[in-house]
This record gives structure tokens, sequence and C-alpha cells, in this order.
């Protein structure tokens, strides 16, 4: 059975530069830890991110 392909994303906050990952078909709007800015949005699939991607985790 093939596993999914499904990733973290380590993205940094353009408004206070907060680093957090995040999971990248997240079914809910996805908010800064610190700030609360948007980082990312849903899509029905894959997210759409709204932050500096800094590495993909596996």
């Amino acid at each position: 059975m093939k596993q999914p392909n499904s990733k973290f994303i380590k993205v940094r906050c353009s408004k206070c530069k907060n680093e957090q990952v995040v999971f990248g078909k997240a079914a809910t709007k996805v908010k800064c830890l610190v700030c609360g800015k948007d980082v990312a949005d849903p899509t029905g699939g894959k997210i759409k991110l709204k932050a500096r991607v800094l590495e993909v985790l596996e």
C-alpha cells in the first residue's frame, strides 16, 4: 500500500519572523502562533502559503 505524500513545512511569518511547522494539507486556516497573522489557507488539497518556506520536512 502506497503512503500518502503529505509533508510538514517549516515557514517564517512575514510580520514577526516567528518560525513554525505547518502541515502541507491542513484543512483549516493556519495562523502564526505569536502574532496571529494568517500563515496558510486551505484549498481542499495542498495549502496556499502566505509565509516564507524555510524547509520541507519528510
